[in-house]
């Protein structure tokens, strides 16, 4: 069984699978096409899967990409704990500019699904991170793009002392919303 709960933006929601717990452990199926298919309603096929690993404090984000390599995310912390951000930067959405944010974390099993045309960001807020996610559309350098993590505009409180941000020196020189030609 899958729970689907959904969140304030249009089209993004979160996922809550079973999980099976006794004295050796837990067991849960982290992805089933079918059963995601039967309770999001969505066939999405997932053809790249990423993963990566970061210290307390790492921010990795906003990032996205673009026109028709614009990617949907499903995205969960494998280990440890992250404060993950989207925003819907599709300007016919009724949520267009509108952000949402959630902790993932091993303990609590949430997945975030991304529908593309969203920028995505996650900040490890435990002492390290193993975060992963499944897109739908391959990696494209010509379609890659982003916002900076602190932009004005969208006002993101990340829950995190800004002097303990660690960002790769991409992140750091990404432009602001008002920047993007969308």
């Amino acid at each position: 069984m899958l729970a689907l709960e959904n969140t304030p933006l249009k089209d993004c929601f979160l996922l809550k699978p079973s999980v099976f717990e006794d004295e050796r452990g837990t067991f849960y199926e982290s992805y089933n096409q079918q059963r995601f298919e039967e309770t999001t309603g969505l066939k999405i096929n997932f053809v790249q899967d990423n993963q990566s690993t970061s210290q307390k404090g790492v921010l990795r984000g906003f990032h996205f990409q673009t026109g028709a390599h614009a990617q949907a995310k499903l995205v969960r912390a494998v280990a440890g704990e992250v404060l993950d951000v989207v925003v819907d930067l599709r300007p016919d959405s009724p949520t267009f500019k509108k952000s949402y944010k959630v902790v993932l974390s091993n303990e609590n099993k949430l997945e975030l699904f991304v529908p593309a045309g969203f920028a995505h960001g996650f900040l490890t807020i435990s002492e390290a991170s193993v975060f992963a996610y499944k897109c739908d559309q391959y990696y494209n350098k010509q379609s890659e793009a982003g916002i900076i993590w602190n932009d004005p505009t969208l006002n993101i409180d990340w829950e995190f002392s800004e002097k303990d941000i660690i960002l790769s020196e991409k992140d750091a020189l990404l432009p602001n919303f008002e920047e993007l030609d969308l």
